[in-house]
């Protein structure tokens, strides 16, 4: 069987790396007088200097979990997956969402199909307590086929307590959170599976259609705001996008993952299915673990006790990199 990959499939996350890297590059400019930009650009969320509160935004939307959204005509819960892509991703740095804006542009305008956004988009800013305070349509025949959801998010902090992965040390743990699936990363692979060797109505031995899964909204980690005001926590990770990669966004430091999250069904059938090897798999997807704690080890039970599912999967090296059972993950 030929191995599918990302690549194959269309998505070069190496090129998309250099790509990103060339734009900012060029991304020079620094705004002069008050409220000027914290950090620099590349982390989770870019960060805003107000005083004694940091101010955050973060930009992200569904992907092609939209496609699978069209061949099911089912848009209920996207709007979840785009709330939480993005409220996901301040969270990381212990930063509150409090307001957000969809931006929606599409070939045609459906009232059913927006009605259907809108409820998800309601669910994900009621999980995570926060405002929707505006949005933008754009109908742009010729330049979009179909329908593409994205948004921006607002997030507030008070500047002592957000978390940017510098206390990052060797022999603190890593403490994984369950996801609730593929979440809204690496469809175009998981897509390329599915169509060519099954289809979306497939059952896997869970019960769940394949659909189902792929549709399955992207969990909302709201709990991490109770976790970092009961105990230390060093960093935390988004597993977006580049899978176990991500945890190279927060530190020069290795992190070697020994004792890994149960795998899910989904992803076992993906990679049994699309003879997909565990680096690509694991460079991919999420995994079945969709977050994930860097703190020190007495911070592990308060950690538990407030996230459903949380245990830990390993440490922090001083060997740089990210290893999975001692093999790199490039």
């Amino acid at each position: 069987m030929t191995e599918h990959t990302y690549r194959e499939a269309g998505v070069d996350i190496d090129l998309e790396a250099r790509a990103v890297r060339a734009l900012i590059e060029t991304l020079t400019y620094r705004r002069t007088g008050t409220f000027p930009m914290l950090g620099k650009v590349g982390h989770f969320a870019g960060l805003i200097d107000c005083g004694p509160f940091v101010l955050a935004l973060a930009v992200d939307g569904v992907g092609t979990k939209m496609l699978v959204a069209d061949a099911l005509h089912d848009w209920r819960t996207v709007g979840i997956d785009c709330i939480a892509m993005n409220v996901n991703d301040l969270y990381v740095m212990n930063l509150e969402p409090v307001a957000f804006v969809d931006y929606i542009a599409t070939d045609a305008l459906s009232v059913e199909k927006m009605a259907q956004i809108g409820q998800g988009l309601n669910e994900g800013a009621r999980q995570a307590n926060m405002n929707i305070v505006g949005g933008e349509t754009a109908t742009l025949r010729g330049l979009v086929n179909g329908l593409d959801l994205a948004g921006t998010c607002l997030g507030v902090q008070k500047k002592e307590k957000v978390v940017t992965g510098e206390s990052i040390v060797p022999g603190d743990v890593i403490v994984g959170v369950p996801s609730s699936g593929i979440h809204s990363n690496g469809l175009t692979l998981a897509r390329r599976v599915v169509e060519k060797h099954a289809s979306y109505d497939t059952r896997l031995s869970n019960g769940k259609t394949l659909g189902e899964e792929l549709l399955t909204p992207t969990r909302i980690y709201a709990e991490v705001l109770r976790v970092t005001e009961a105990c230390a926590v060093h960093g935390m990770c988004h597993i977006t996008g580049g899978g176990l990669l991500n945890f190279g966004r927060l530190s020069g430091y290795g992190f070697s993952l020994t004792d890994p999250l149960e795998v899910p069904a989904i992803f076992r059938w993906l990679q049994e299915t699309g003879g997909i090897g565990d680096g690509e798999m694991y460079r991919t997807f999420n995994m079945g673990m969709g977050y994930a704690f860097v703190a020190p080890e007495e911070s592990v039970a308060a950690i538990r006790s407030i996230v459903p599912g949380a245990r830990v999967v390993g440490e922090v090296t001083e060997e740089p990199g990210v290893r999975l059972e001692g093999v790199e993950i490039r």
